[in-house]
């Protein structure tokens, strides 16, 4: 059943016109950053030259391209979770799929996968371009795969709170603003209170906190190719934690009613 919801929300998010802009739009603005990377790593090819050991065409070219995707998942994510709730509620359907032999887990998940799919085809385009510089050039494939490994989470994790956002309410644009909103309070208090917390020498808090940073974690650590086992296990757990408050608020709605 879970796999039925994410094929159907699948359809439904290439049904609207909003995830065709965004796409678009994704696609313009990251072009245009790789080009201008290029450019800007073609100029730089006699100073690099006189560089033991000089960064290569993924750290100069690919590993920006994939911090400009983390801003923009930041932003469209909100945007294309906004309906899988509030929608519902709002065109009176969610009492129809409550009262099927689903589970709260089961829409909850399959909403969730849906997203997910979108959101990997998104990427996955996206990565074409990094692939087209090997007909020219070598590419790190560990630091490649880090930022694939590194953006999935990061968008698991902004999926989850647009989800659990679009559990609050029946009207999508204020479902939208609250997932924004989250994920803000998250990037600002997230990296201050760890922080200060590291800072005090409170380890433990702190890893704590850090689970509230999940731009901070993927810039800090796989967009550099690291592989922090402490980075997956707090994205893992953010995108957890909001999927579980998210089965929650739909057990109490169903209850309420």
């Amino acid at each position: 059943m879970i796999l039925t919801i994410a094929v159907k929300e699948l359809r439904a998010l290439f049904a609207s016109p909003l995830a065709w802009i965004i796409l678009t739009l994704t696609q313009l603005i990251v072009s245009y950053g790789f080009l201008q990377r290029i450019d800007n790593f073609v100029e730089l090819q006699p100073q690099l030259a006189e560089i033991p050991n000089p960064p290569g065409v993924t750290a100069l070219v690919v590993t920006p391209v994939y911090l400009t995707i983390a801003d923009i998942l930041l932003f469209t994510v909100p945007l294309l979770a906004m309906r899988l709730i509030a929608e519902e509620r709002r065109n009176q359907t969610m009492v129809m799929l409550m009262s099927a032999p689903l589970s709260m887990i089961d829409i909850v998940l399959g909403k969730f996968c849906g997203l997910m799919l979108f959101l990997l085809l998104a990427v996955g385009i996206v990565t074409l371009m990094p692939f087209a510089l090997l007909l020219g050039g070598h590419l790190d494939f560990g630091l490649l795969a880090s930022l694939l490994l590194g953006i999935m989470l990061l968008a698991a994790s902004f999926a989850a709170v647009g989800l659990y956002a679009s559990t609050l309410t029946a009207q999508p644009i204020i479902a939208a603003l609250i997932g924004f909103g989250l994920l803000l309070l998250m990037l600002l208090v997230g990296e201050t209170a760890a922080d200060g917390l590291r800072d005090r020498g409170w380890p433990v808090p702190a890893a704590l906190a850090q689970v509230l940073s999940p731009l901070k974690n993927f810039i800090d650590t796989f967009a550099r190719g690291v592989f922090d086992s402490s980075c997956v296990a707090c994205s893992l757990l953010l995108t957890v934690a909001f999927l579980v408050l998210a089965i929650r608020r739909l057990d109490a709605a169903r209850l309420g009613d």
